[in-house]
């Protein structure tokens, strides 16, 4: 009795972006021509929960509210 083992393609030597790192370079370059910088803040857990609570309501991200606050405050520039 043989036993029988598939051998798949070669690898390549191709760089591989994982599929969130290319989910975020679309998403920069469709809602805006300039560049996108990530920022992280920490908040209180309840606050945390009234704002995801509120933008599930509205059907709205957190991030596009922070940063509908954030244009508020700071303008364009």
């Amino acid at each position: 009795m043989k036993k029988q083992v598939a051998i798949g393609p070669r690898p390549t030597n191709k760089p591989v972006l994982p599929l969130a790192d290319q989910w975020v370079e679309k998403r920069a370059m469709v809602e805006s021509s300039e560049r996108m910088k990530r920022l992280t803040i920490d908040i209180p857990e309840s606050l945390h929960r009234a704002i995801k609570g509120q933008c599930g309501m509205r059907g709205t991200k957190i991030a596009d509210e922070v940063r509908d606050l954030l244009l508020q405050k700071y303008g364009k520039s």
